[in-house]
C-alpha cells in the first residue's frame, strides 16, 4: 500500500516548507509555545503564517482524507508508540515520566536499569499503563563499577573494528538485565538502547544471544531506529536521523527477524535537543503528521529540572509540550493516537525478516 500524502504536497523537507495540514490551526498550537514563554522563535517567521484561509485548508484537507479513508475501508486511525527515554537517570526525569504516563502521553518508558533513581521510582513506574523497556547502556557512567566507559564515538569506532570485547559485553547486559528484573520483578516489555547502542556491532549479536537463551519465546520487543518520514523535517534533523539508522538499522533489523523479535516499524524524534518548547512543538507536529501505524515516536522529558544546563531546560520543555492540552488536538488531527507497541497486533510492527529499505518498497 502506498504511504498516504498531503491534500497539498509539499515543496520539499525545507524547514519553511510544512506539510499542508499542519498550516493553519496545528501551527497556531504550536505558537502557544513562543518567546514570551523564553524559548526563541523558529527562524523568525519565514514560513507560512496562520491566516482563516489556512485555517480553513486544514479542516477540509482533514476532512476529505477522513472521507477517503472511510470509503477504502481503512482504519483513520494511526497507532504510536511515545516512548520517554533514561527513567532513572535523576529525579526530575523520572517525576517527568511517570507524570506523563499516568496523563497517557506516553506508552512506553526506557529505564537505565543502574540508574542511581531506578530503585526508588520503579514501583510507582510499574503500576502504570505503559510498556517498561531496559535502556542498554554502554557509555553513560552510573556509579563506580562504570569507570573507563568509552565515549559513545569511541564505542562505535571499536565496535565496527570488530574491537569490542564480547565477554565484556555479555558482562554489562547480564548485569543490566539482572538489576532491571530486580528491580520490577520481572521481564522487560522491550529493550533499547541509551544512545541507540543495541544496534552497534558485537552488542547487537551479543544482545540477541542473550534474549533468545534468556526468555525463550516470550522475548521482548525491540527498537528500530531506521528513520521514519521526513517531510517538513530540517535538514539537521534529518541528516541526523539518518545517520542514526545508518549505524545499524538494517542489520539489526535483519537479525531481529531471523530471531522472532517484534520491533516498531520506524523512528521518530530525532533532533537536536535544543530550540526550546516552541522549536519541539513546531518539531513535534511534523513528525505527527509523518507518523504510520506501528512507529515509534521517543522523546527525554523531565519535570522540574534543577540543574541549569540546556539539556535539562530542553527536557523540561519537551515535558511542557507532552503535557500540553493542545497535543491532544495536534493527535486528532493527524489521525493518530498513543499505544503500548505490546498491544498492537503484529501488523503494526515491522515485518520480521524485511530490511528497512525492502519493507518501504512493500509499504
Amino acid at each position: 500500500m502506498s504511504e498516504r500524502k498531503p491534500v497539498v504536497p509539499a515543496e520539499g523537507n525545507h524547514e519553511c516548507h510544512q506539510p499542508a495540514d499542519q498550516i493553519g490551526q496545528e501551527r497556531r498550537g504550536a505558537q502557544g509555545f513562543h518567546a514570551g514563554d523564553g524559548d526563541s522563535p523558529v527562524r523568525g517567521g519565514r514560513c507560512a503564517s496562520d491566516g482563516d484561509e489556512q485555517t480553513d485548508l486544514l479542516k477540509q484537507g482533514a476532512h476529505v482524507r477522513r472521507v477517503e479513508e472511510k470509503l477504502r475501508g481503512e482504519d483513520m486511525t494511526k497507532r504510536i508508540v511515545v516512548c520517554g527515554d533514561d527513567f532513572g537517570m535523576n529525579a526530575d526525569i523520572d517525576e517527568g515520566m511517570i507524570a506523563l504516563a499516568a496523563m497517557g502521553r506516553l506508552s512506553a518508558v526506557s529505564c537505565l536499569a543502574q540508574g542511581p533513581t531506578l530503585a526508588a521510582n520503579a514501583p510507582r513506574l510499574a503500576g502504570l499503563d505503559a510498556d517498561i523497556g531496559l535502556h542498554i547502556n554502554f557509555t553513560e557512567a552510573m556509579d563506580a563499577s562504570d569507570a573507563g566507559l568509552p565515549s559513545l564515538s569511541r564505542l562505535i569506532l571499536r565496535a565496527y573494528a570488530r574491537r569490542l570485547d564480547p565477554a565484556w559485553v555479555d558482562q554489562r547486559l547480564a548485569r543490566q538485565f539482572d538489576a532491571f528484573e530486580a528491580a520490577f520483578g520481572r521481564a522487560p516489555d522491550y529493550v533499547d538502547g541509551h544512545q541507540h547502542v543495541h544496534q552497534l556491532p558485537i552488542i547487537r549479536e551479543r544482545l540477541v544471544r542473550l534474549l533468545k537463551q534468556r526468555y525463550g519465546a516470550s522475548m521482548p520487543w525491540v527498537r528500530q531506529t531506521s528513520p521514519g518520514m521526513l517531510s517538513g523535517i530540517p535538514l539537521k534533523e534529518s541528516i541526523k536521523a539518518r545517520i542514526i539508522g545508518a549505524l545499524g538499522a538494517g542489520e539489526f533489523g535483519r537479525q531481529a527477524g531471523q530471531a522472532g523479535l517484534r520491533t516498531n516499524r520506524r523512528l521518530l524524534g530525532v533532533y537536536g535537543f535544543e530550540g526550546g518548547r516552541r522549536r519541539y512543538a513546531d518539531l513535534l507536529q511534523n513528525w505527527l503528521f509523518n507518523a504510520r501505524d506501528g512507529d515509534l515516536l521517543m522523546c527525554h522529558p523531565a519535570k522540574d529540572c534543577q540543574e541549569g544546563s540546556a539539556m535539562a531546560r530542553q527536557r523540561r520543555a519537551e515535558y511542557d509540550v507532552l503535557a500540553s492540552p493542545k497535543l491532544g488536538d495536534w493527535l486528532a488531527a493527524n489521525g493518530t493516537r498513543i499505544a503500548r507497541l505490546s498491544t498492537m497486533p503484529a501488523g503494526a510492527q515491522a515485518r520480521p525478516g524485511v530490511t528497512p529499505r525492502r519493507q518501504a518498497a512493500a509499504s
